[in-house]
């Protein structure tokens, strides 16, 4: 099955090439839930995802003539998501330091079963990081980035994006802590 989802965009990034509208159309609508799912991680909410996802299609496709054929068509468009999403975060950082968020206590809701952590739940605590945690979190633990290059992207030294990196999982542990502790509470009562 894969090998024929490879062939259908191998033949719409020809269309695309070509600047065929529809297969435009097509490859975006073929892609764009697997990107969503991607910018997803970067953003707040999914409408913060959608716009991200609208700047990186258009993004890819301003640049089609760039992609060189080496590695996977799929990797290098989300390659893409996550630069726009990087952008998108460099336009709107503000001078916060990062210390000022050590002690967020950010509300953690109980799971739906009531005791087993579902994939989106544990995406909407990353999603409720704040944006330097979500993203360095992302793009170590996410996309494998390491400390140098996730300083040279967001900004910031490699010191700056282990520390934040330590802050965000901390604020996870305990966001996961005080979900267990609740879920044995509703157990136990």
């Amino acid at each position: 099955m894969t090998t024929s989802v490879d062939n259908r965009i191998q033949t719409l990034w020809e269309g695309c090439l070509r600047n065929d509208r529809k297969h435009q159309e097509l490859l975006y609508k073929l892609l764009a839930p697997k990107m969503l799912a991607v910018c997803m991680r970067y953003a707040q909410d999914k409408d913060e995802a959608q716009d991200i996802l609208q700047e990186g299609f258009i993004k890819m496709f301003k640049n089609m003539g760039n992609y060189r054929g080496e590695g996977s068509l799929e990797g290098w468009i989300c390659r893409i998501m996550v630069h726009s999403a990087i952008s998108r975060y460099r336009k709107a950082k503000s001078t916060i330091l990062v210390d000022d968020f050590a002690e967020q206590n950010i509300p953690v809701s109980t799971t739906q079963n009531g005791n087993s952590l579902e994939t989106n739940e544990l995406m909407t605590m990353v999603q409720e990081l704040p944006d330097t945690y979500r993203s360095v979190f992302n793009l170590y633990a996410i996309e494998g980035y390491s400390h140098q290059e996730i300083g040279s992207k967001l900004g910031m030294t490699e010191l700056l994006s282990r520390t934040t990196l330590y802050r965000a999982r901390t604020i996870l542990k305990d966001k996961l802590m005080k979900l267990a502790i609740r879920e044995r509470h509703c157990l136990a009562g």
